[in-house]
């Protein structure tokens, strides 16, 4: 899952809106399943970062553990989180972890 400020998605032009957009979401999630591996989901989260991301989660709902990724600073593991918020990214929006345990 992914989300884009609304004044950034403004600042494309039409066309470039109609295709794949040339824009890094500013905030990711990814729910790691028991199919994946952690440490290439991982690689995954360095290089939404790289690209601009502003805040990424990766859940994973097996080890009841996050990692919140921040522009500009090293990951945070949280152990069964009661809630998550969305920082100055996603103002407001707090995600109720007990939905997901």
């Amino acid at each position: 899952m992914s989300w884009v400020e609304q004044s950034h998605w403004d600042a494309l032009r039409p066309e470039q809106r109609q295709a794949f957009p040339p824009i890094a979401p500013d905030f990711v999630l990814e729910l790691l399943s028991p199919s994946d591996r952690l440490a290439t989901v991982q690689a995954k989260m360095q290089e939404y970062m790289a690209s601009g991301v502003r805040l990424g989660w990766l859940i994973d709902p097996g080890s009841q553990q996050v990692e919140v990724y921040r522009q500009g600073q090293a990951s945070e593991r949280l152990v069964r989180p009661a809630s998550l918020s969305g920082e100055t990214v996603l103002s407001g929006f707090v995600l109720n972890m007990e939905l997901v345990w």
